[in-house]
């Protein structure tokens, strides 16, 4: 079996209160997070910069501590079984202007309820669930000072 590492962006902007998340289109059909391949050499962090670089053309992320998941899953390509695990980062920007790469067809800065109605795969949904409590505890946190 051949196994696959990448790591990926839940990337959000957030304006007055407001928090939208980017979801990007495959040409396969499903929506997802920005992601790919950790090539050699590289940490989770430099691939998910980069990654988000080339899918997106934005540059400015900053990474939220304390928020890493993992999903895994297989999937078959070339008739081979493919073992995939993804890392999962959260990441603020202040840039909404995206261009997109040859690798997908359409994009969309959503709220929480129309991403989660957008995203195609229930891994996807689930990190989303984790990444949204996460940045509403923040929000609550900063609140009660």
């Amino acid at each position: 079996m051949l196994k696959e590492r990448s790591a990926g962006a839940i990337l959000f902007t957030e304006k007055n209160g407001t928090v939208e998340y980017l979801l990007l289109h495959y040409p396969a059909g499903h929506w997802d997070f920005p992601k790919g391949n950790v090539e050699e050499g590289e940490q989770d962090l430099d691939t998910v910069r980069r990654e988000v670089r080339e899918e997106t053309s934005i540059y400015r992320v900053k990474f939220i501590d304390g928020f890493r998941r993992k999903v895994e899953y297989n999937y078959k390509r070339g008739g081979r079984l493919v073992q995939k695990e993804v890392v999962y980062y959260l990441a603020r920007t202040d840039v909404k202007d995206v261009r997109l790469s040859y690798e997908h067809k359409d994009y969309g800065w959503l709220k929480y309820e129309d991403a989660l109605r957008r995203l195609t795969y229930r891994n996807s949904k689930l990190v989303l669930k984790d990444a949204d409590a996460l940045l509403k505890k923040a929000a609550g946190d900063s609140s009660d000072s």
